[in-house]
């Protein structure tokens, strides 16, 4: 504000500012740096939230407050909205969607039985927390073994990066027949969408409201974030990025899965039938 003078003897600070059609408030106005408080906060709904998918953000306020903590459900909204969190429920279809302006695709998965390695593939974007701030995971699986293809770890949701990693994935795998996503702007953007297409991989989208559609990408983020992330406090995103890529290895090729009668993810992508027995 070097327009204003405090000590100009003529004028008052309120006849200056009239005159030159500005608010007095943005004068006083000092940037505040997010505190510490509100990392806490935002780490607590990221817990609550895992561990109660379906609470919405004024559930999850009235939880804040019976544990002590002061806030209001307009902040826990802003946190969640950061974070790319929702609540997880079934929501009336008003077919809205089928307006939006970006390409559409069908979701191909309902009563699909998938019986092989590279029948389908998922992504999905998780909210990673940091000592101080936030970041956010992006894993490529095949849902048929459980093996995550790809990863990465990113300071903000640009598609770009998603696209590099789709690449990297389709670089080093035999590629999918189906690649089911969520709608989320970074998977319905012209490249990533072109890029899959030009394979000649089948694009699936879930539904809106349809909250079980991505639900195996859900239990992989509850396992990154219970037995990696939850029980470590990074401090840089390179330290982060570093562990995680430990993580994924382990979860790859030793921690063995229920699911797949305790053989790993790598144990059935790698073999060449893809059969659990």
């Amino acid at each position: 504000m070097q327009m204003i003078d405090e000590g100009f003897s003529d004028l008052s600070l309120r006849h200056q500012f009239l005159l030159l059609n500005l608010n007095r408030s943005s004068y006083y106005y000092q940037e505040i740096a997010e505190s510490e408080q509100d990392q806490n906060i935002a780490n607590k709904i990221s817990e609550l939230w895992l561990k109660c998918p379906f609470y919405g953000y004024r559930k999850i306020t009235a939880v804040l407050k019976r544990e002590g903590i002061l806030i209001n459900h307009k902040k826990v909204l802003r946190l969640m909205q950061e974070m790319n969190l929702s609540a997880i429920f079934p929501k009336a279809n008003k077919n809205k969607w089928q307006k939006a302006k970006y390409n559409q695709y069908p979701y191909l998965l309902k009563d699909l039985a998938i019986d092989k390695t590279n029948h389908v593939w998922a992504t999905d974007i998780t909210y990673i927390r940091l000592h101080e701030g936030f970041v956010y995971f992006l894993a490529i699986i095949d849902l048929y073994s459980r093996f995550i293809l790809s990863s990465y770890l990113s300071t903000s949701l640009e598609a770009e990066f998603c696209v590099e990693i789709l690449q990297k994935a389709l670089k080093n795998y035999q590629h999918p027949e189906i690649f089911n996503t969520d709608q989320g702007s970074q998977f319905t953007s012209f490249d990533w969408c072109n890029l899959l297409k030009e394979k000649n991989i089948k694009i699936s989208h879930d539904g809106k409201g349809r909250c079980f559609d991505n639900i195996l990408n859900e239990r992989l983020w509850r396992t990154v974030k219970y037995e990696e992330v939850y029980l470590k406090s990074y401090n840089s995103v390179n330290e982060a990025r570093i562990e995680l890529d430990k993580f994924v290895k382990f979860y790859n090729y030793e921690r063995p899965h229920q699911s797949l009668s305790y053989k790993t993810p790598a144990e059935v992508y790698f073999n060449n039938n893809g059969a659990l027995s």
